[in-house]
């Protein structure tokens, strides 16, 4: 259960700081603090644990930056989020709350179940 807790918020991670580049043209930790709602200390540590494991690359007083392996994370797990998100939504569920349970599922869901997600998706629309 810890591992899976920890990959979750490795991706969290990794997929806002990739959408703070693309938005901001950086990624601070100030603002990974603010928009996961953490404290800069905790931010930092797992800026830290993510630099170790090869996902960002990060020095003191500069923005934090992806690694490819982190890219590949990012987009990997936003496309996941995609997914589940328009799932959801040809489904009938509020876009406020597809928004926040996708969030939650797209870490826990299987290759296959994606797979038939985005099947039923193309049926559900046809309608």
């Amino acid at each position: 259960m810890r591992d899976a807790h920890s990959t979750e918020m490795a991706e969290d991670y990794v997929e806002l700081i990739g959408d703070l580049i693309v938005e901001m043209g950086e990624a601070r930790l100030t603002d990974l603090a603010e928009n996961l709602g953490v404290t800069h200390a905790t931010a930092a540590k797992v800026v830290q644990r993510l630099a170790r494991e090869g996902l960002v690359e990060s020095r003191p007083y500069r923005s934090i930056f992806l690694t490819e392996a982190g890219q590949t994370m990012a987009a990997e797990s936003r496309a996941r989020h995609k997914i589940v998100h328009d799932f959801l939504i040809a489904l009938g569920v509020s876009e406020i709350n597809a928004e926040a349970d996708a969030e939650g599922i797209e870490h826990h869901v299987s290759e296959e179940t994606l797979k038939v997600f985005e099947k039923m998706i193309g049926k559900l629309t046809k309608r």
